[in-house]
């Protein structure tokens, strides 16, 4: 598949033509941003919001349902897709002969391909190279710091995705690579799936050290918590160790910030 992306990025290079790239994840699009192709993105989705600069593109419609009819009037030379949900357009982009590449990487390993790949396809190999160096060095500077707790004071931590219902991440899932890596342990660890429905009597029967809210609400976290049967009482809501201030899109979206967002949730557990 590489040796495909090789005459794309050299068609370009020698015919002078600019490329045009559409991203219809907010991740993928991150990572074009990342790898300061600003100029040559064409159109993005409405999702996609970061960099700030995301925000002036063209839209080509919601991640879930994408407008084929925008799309093909943007002449991308590529589109940057994630699987899951978007797997109807991928085909039918496909089926109106457009390059896709999709984007579902499930671990670092995964996500550090996955900028490999898009830096060939864009002739952004370097760049790439720098972009997985610097997060590399991220990674080992939290696995150093992790390296130091002992295995009997390791942090347990619930990571709650969303309260109704209640969502988690399981084994497999980026969270739960992340917890392990900032020296925690995941209550929620031995569930078979990346990400799923998880009781509230299973939290409390776990009762972990530290729970953090991946979203944001205007009241406190603590209180929050304290409402729920039985939530009172656990060891993170007594400690005050419920927090709903880290960016959602730094834990739970596969981009280039996910280092920064491992830091924030190392410095929760170990402030």
């Amino acid at each position: 598949m590489h040796r495909l992306f090789f005459p794309l990025a050299l068609f370009f290079f020698l015919s002078g033509a600019a490329p045009r790239y559409v991203s219809l994840a907010p991740s993928t699009t991150e990572i074009l941003f990342a790898l300061g192709l600003d100029g040559e993105i064409a159109g993005v989705s409405s999702y996609c919001d970061y960099p700030p600069s995301a925000a002036g593109k063209p839209k080509i419609g919601d991640f879930s349902h994408p407008s084929m009819e925008t799309i093909v009037s943007l002449k991308p030379d590529f589109v940057f897709a994630t699987g899951l949900e978007q797997a109807p357009a991928i085909e039918e982009l496909r089926r109106l002969g457009m390059k896709v590449y999709v984007a579902d990487p499930a671990d670092f390993s995964g996500l550090f391909s996955t900028i490999s790949d898009i830096g060939r396809i864009t002739g952004r190999t370097q760049e790439a190279r720098r972009l997985i160096k610097a997060m590399k060095k991220d990674i080992a500077a939290v696995r150093a710091r992790a390296s130091s707790v002992p295995r009997g004071k390791k942090v347990r931590v619930f990571l709650e995705i969303w309260r109704d219902p209640l969502m988690t991440a399981g084994r497999g899932s980026f969270v739960d690579e992340m917890i392990s890596l900032a020296g925690g342990v995941n209550v929620a660890g031995d569930v078979p799936r990346p990400y799923c429905n998880y009781s509230a009597e299973k939290v409390v029967s776990a009762d972990p050290d530290c729970v953090i809210m991946a979203y944001m609400d205007k009241e406190p976290p603590v209180k929050l918590a304290e409402k729920r049967p039985g939530w009172a009482g656990l060891s993170a809501v007594r400690n005050g160790r419920v927090y709903n201030d880290i960016d959602p899109d730094l834990l739970l979206r596969p981009g280039p910030r996910l280092t920064a967002g491992l830091k924030a949730l190392q410095d929760k557990l170990y402030p």
